[in-house]
């Protein structure tokens, strides 16, 4: 095609003066070169495109070279050139400007003829008409059976239980930020959801409860995508068609449709995504001005929508890397324009630091005190985090708590590991199954509350009750021998040389003894850190080590879960290697000796930085642990592209209604395809321009639109796919839903200048023209089909 276009100039620019230079001062930072025509100083490119260059007054031989360089017009009354829009005021669309022998005599006809303000408003009056008509469209299909089923389906029954427990004020724990979640509350509470709905399980009937409040939110969000694309895309290629090809990708892949209409993050997440992204491309289109009001506007809302973006899931962060990526280009191009002072240019930094850096961490930040401040009453998240983060929550046992502050024998405790999201030591009745080192009782720690918690601490060379009124009470201290009794099944923790159940070279853990009778294994000895022997040890406060006695082994916790025979809680290990971890290091939460007097825990409450940062470690854990479970459809990422798997939404039996997540075949296999398309096309182009290739005006206009805007796109995807490849959590098919939307947007770009090249390289403009329309109303009604 390059040889093509190369032919197509020269016999073009036969008798034209060469290319003006290009200039570097202010000036010539968006400057639109021109095409001039032999005897026809009024007319200019637009005029050639579209035909209105008057035949009979064009030379026999010159029309035939004219005729060649017509291109249709775009559909739906946009540009019939493709040019591209200036980025950051810089470099506007550099096309040749070829000027015939005329304008030398007559410097009159340099001034080109601009269209009038009729023929602008009326562009502008249908570009308005087809983004209404888009976004019509899209609402239409998102609400359309929005109340079917009428029950749970697929992972509503989490995000649906967590906007009830926003709207109950509850606490609890979810491995993804709170903004998404506290969205889809307030959407119910508005809505007139009173919150009494349990979310049980997928397929519990919603019966008289308002769920639609919820649904109607995800679907608003949801549906704004397909406009928020066209925008994109028409901002990027200044083509109606394009733009046009990217909503209707959008609005009949059946995936995105059926991911919008369900109470779940993925719309909210991408709507903040979506609006980022156009924010962006906006505010480039704004460098031209910069400091003014809408340069100012777009450059503040792309900052909000990052922070929601990460405010609702942490794969946020991906597109704040694109925005940074397009920052720092853009800083770099501004630093080396000689024509801007050391101050203008430290006056951009600084604005890029405030509101794309400050701004979000504030609007981020601001997510989590409203999240705490709403949920402050305890719940089944309490658990997970620490002691001294439970103490805040109201009904909390800790909270407003008094409870003794040194440990004494005989008190009835538990005992929290201190590494995030591990639980509390625990034990039950079950045993170690068959060929799971010794058959005896199971240890392992547990992240609720529980009555299998409790253990009492007893010397470990007595079976007197320390309670008895007649003896007198004594501490237990840094450095003492003791043993802990299980207090519902009266056996003591116990460990020997058997190995682990899941971590080789580690000892295991067990529940041994009758009514706290057991033998020597059953001995450890307490270790307060960074502390003297013979101190006391207080509640809550004192980090302490249980070493075994007879082994030499430190009781810890591997983070690792248990298969069903362990009820699905972590692996309790004695560890022979005694370097310090937090997996390894213990604290005493709830403290029972009715000897003992009180104290208020109203002193241990953490500061707000401590609990914002304690949650995101939490989260961060909770991520990384996530498994599948049985019979749950899982996929791995190279199956997403290729439509390979989808997702059971509801549904399980043939007399059910049936929902299922999977992309539309045809819309998925074309994006694929134009990946791979784009990545042969840019590499040619690019390599060509390297080379110092002489382009036609037309070919470079589609060329630097094609570089630039798609690979903006390119990028897009890359950042929100390639990352998965290197997760180590569980991961679902819906994970590629906004790389999906960047591949659609590429797709609408790419095509779009396929077919303009195709038409351009061809002598009959009628033929081009209709081989265009042809092209893109046959990819239109290709993206309906299913």
């Amino acid at each position: 095609m390059l040889c093509a276009t190369s032919r197509l100039l020269a016999a073009r620019t036969a008798t034209a003066l060469p290319a003006q230079p290009r200039g570097r001062g202010p000036g010539a930072r968006c400057r639109r070169r021109e095409l001039h025509f032999p005897g026809h100083p009024e007319l200019d490119l637009d005029d050639f495109l579209t035909g209105r260059l008057a035949r009979p007054s064009v030379p026999v031989g010159r029309r035939a070279i004219l005729r060649r360089g017509r291109m249709p017009p775009a559909v739906g009354g946009g540009p019939a050139r493709s040019e591209l829009r200036p980025r950051r005021g810089r470099c506007g669309p550099q096309t040749a400007r070829v000027v015939g022998p005329d304008e030398t005599a007559k410097p009159a006809a340099r001034s080109r003829k601009r269209p009038g303000w009729g023929s602008r408003h009326f562009e502008a009056a249908g570009r308005w008409a087809l983004l209404a008509l888009v976004t019509l469209l899209s609402f239409a299909t998102r609400f359309h059976r929005l109340d079917e089923p009428p029950h749970v389906c697929w992972d509503e029954t989490h995000f649906g239980k967590m906007g009830s427990y926003y709207i109950n004020r509850t606490f609890f724990f979810d491995v993804h930020p709170p903004l998404g979640k506290m969205l889809i509350g307030l959407a119910g509470y508005l809505s007139g959801y009173d919150g009494t709905f349990l979310f049980q399980k997928p397929g519990d009937k919603y019966e008289h409860h308002n769920y639609m409040g919820m649904r109607g939110f995800c679907a608003f969000l949801g549906s704004l995508l397909v406009p928020f694309a066209y925008l994109i895309v028409l901002e990027l290629s200044n083509s109606l068609p394009a733009a046009l090809l990217t909503a209707a990708l959008l609005t009949f892949d059946t995936g995105c449709l059926t991911l919008s209409q369900y109470i779940l993050l993925d719309p909210i997440l991408m709507f903040f995504i979506m609006a980022a992204m156009l924010s962006m491309v906006k505010h480039n289109s704004c460098a031209n001005r910069p400091f003014s009001a809408p340069w100012w506007f777009w450059l503040s809302l792309t900052g909000i929508n990052l922070a929601g973006a990460l405010g609702v899931k942490f794969v946020g962060l991906f597109i704040i890397l694109q925005v940074g990526w397009n920052t720092i280009s853009d800083l770099w191009h501004l630093f080396g324009d000689l024509s801007l002072s050391v101050v203008t240019v430290g006056k951009h930094l600084t604005a890029r630091i405030l509101c794309l850096i400050v701004l979000p961490l504030t609007l981020y930040t601001a997510t989590y005190a409203v999240h705490f401040m709403v949920l402050n009453k305890s719940g089944p998240g309490d658990g997970f985090f620490s002691s001294a983060f439970q103490a805040r929550l109201s009904g909390n046992n800790l909270h407003n708590a008094s409870i003794p502050e040194h440990l004494a024998y005989g008190s009835v405790i538990t005992v929290k590991n201190l590494r995030m999201a591990i639980g509390y030591l625990h034990s039950h009745r079950h045993l170690y199954p068959e060929g799971i080192g010794a058959r005896q009782q199971q240890v392992t720690t547990y992240l609720h509350k529980d009555y299998n918690n409790l253990w009492i601490i007893k010397k470990h060379n007595t079976n007197a009750d320390p309670l008895d009124p007649s003896l007198p009470v004594e501490f237990v201290r840094h450095g003492d021998i003791i043993r802990l009794e299980h207090k519902e099944t009266s056996r003591n923790l116990h460990s020997h040389y058997h190995e682990a159940p899941l971590t080789r070279k580690h000892y295991q853990v067990t529940g041994y003894g009758i009514n706290g009778t057991g033998d020597s294994n059953d001995f450890w000895r307490i270790e307060v850190v960074n502390r003297k022997f013979g101190n006391r040890i207080k509640v809550l406060r004192s980090r302490i080590r249980l070493i075994h006695l007879v082994t030499g082994c430190v009781l810890g916790s591997s983070g690792k879960v248990l298969p069903k025979w362990g009820w699905e809680q972590l692996e309790v290990t004695c560890t022979p290697y005694l370097k310090e971890t937090l997996n390894s290091i213990w604290n005493v939460e709830d403290h029972i000796n009715p000897k003992l007097p009180n104290i208020s825990l109203d002193v241990l409450q953490p500061s707000f930085p401590e609990v914002l940062l304690e949650s995101h470690m939490v989260m961060i854990r909770g991520n990384n642990g996530l498994k599948p479970k049985d019979n749950e459809f899982t996929s791995k990422p190279w199956h997403w592209p290729v439509n390979y798997q989808g997702l059971r939404f509801s549904g399980i039996n043939d007399t059910d209604f049936r929902v299922y997540l999977l992309g539309n075949p045809v819309v998925w296999w074309l994006n694929l395809l134009s990946i791979a398309l784009y990545l042969l096309l840019g590499s040619i182009i690019a390599v060509a321009v390297q080379r110092g290739a002489h382009l036609p005006a037309e070919v470079e206009g589609l060329s630097q639109v094609l570089l630039r805007g798609g690979g903006q796109l390119l990028l897009g995807w890359i950042l929100h796919y390639f990352p998965f490849f290197l997760m180590g959590r569980i991961l679902y098919f819906h994970h590629y839903f906004p790389a999906m939307l960047f591949s659609s947007m590429l797709t609408g770009i790419l095509w779009d200048t396929l077919l303009r090249l195709w038409a351009w390289s061809l002598a009959s403009s009628s033929l081009a023209r209709g081989l265009y329309v042809v092209g893109n109303l046959s990819l239109l009604l290709g993206t309906a089909y299913r």
